[in-house]
């Protein structure tokens, strides 16, 4: 029988291998196979998908039913509401998003990126007396909502180039193309401005900027969120909408220390 040092050994093997499983998924912005995840991990084929069935009955991953390939699951968000309250981005941007949501009368988001998409980390309602629901935890495309442009907007080209290595998701006849999502990203990342108008939903619109830390990192993004009609009724936002964005995210950004913003 195995002694309790190799037994002590063997579980935090499997931990580790676990971790790096989690770390695969987190890395890239495909959902991966049994095979895949072997090569990438130099592991065999039974072991990975042993460790995929014990961190999917946790809800740590989850399964795709039509390709049967595998991504992070719900259970980690759970895992993640302590890290929320204790987030100092989520902290330093309770006050300028509750701004904001005043001085716009609009919804707003503060989201980090993760994967292939945004989480929603802060959010605040639209300041009337209409029914809303709370979306912190939500995920949100990368490529249609003016969070995701606002941080792909300054990822270093091999790690954009990583993300968009699959043609996006076309969610809606408004969905950009790659080629037309690239040249847009420039003018973001010259501008330090995004905006999104029915990309990922049909009526609803986002303007959004990046958030940057004390190292000059786009470390996660602030948007405006409501309905196109109100929110862009025209493809460019206007002045006023700009500025209160621009201000919330340069004052979020000041707080963690950025030297300036934007970022270049």
């Amino acid at each position: 029988m195995p002694n309790r040092k190799s037994r002590r050994r063997g579980i935090i093997q499997s931990v580790d291998r676990a971790a790096r499983i989690l770390e695969a998924l987190a890395g890239g912005p495909r959902r991966l196979g049994v095979s895949e995840l072997a090569d990438r991990l130099d592991l065999s084929r039974p072991t990975v998908h042993g460790l995929l069935q014990t961190l999917q009955a946790h809800g740590f991953v989850e399964q795709d039913r039509d390709s049967d390939k595998y991504q992070l699951g719900a259970g980690l968000l759970q895992l993640g509401n302590s890290y929320l309250d204790l987030n100092e981005l989520r902290g330093r941007s309770i006050v300028h998003a509750e701004r904001l949501a005043g001085r716009a009368m609009a919804a707003v988001r503060v989201g980090v990126m993760h994967g292939s998409n945004i989480v929603v980390v802060h959010h605040v309602f639209r300041p009337d007396a209409a029914f809303q629901v709370l979306e912190v935890g939500a995920q949100l495309p990368l490529h249609a909502s003016a969070l995701g442009k606002a941080m792909l907007a300054y990822l270093p080209d091999d790690v954009l180039d990583d993300v968009l290595a699959e043609p996006p998701v076309r969610l809606t006849s408004k969905t950009l193309a790659p080629k037309a999502l690239r040249a847009e990203l420039a003018v973001v990342r010259e501008r330090g401005i995004a905006r999104e108008r029915d990309e990922a939903v049909l009526g609803e619109a986002s303007v959004g900027a990046p958030i940057f830390d004390h190292g000059g990192q786009a470390v996660g993004a602030i948007a405006l969120v409501g309905e196109t009609s109100q929110l862009l009724p025209r493809a460019t936002p206007s002045k006023e909408l700009v500025s209160a964005v621009v201000d919330a995210a340069r004052g979020i950004s000041r707080e963690l220390g950025a030297p300036r913003w934007p970022t270049a």
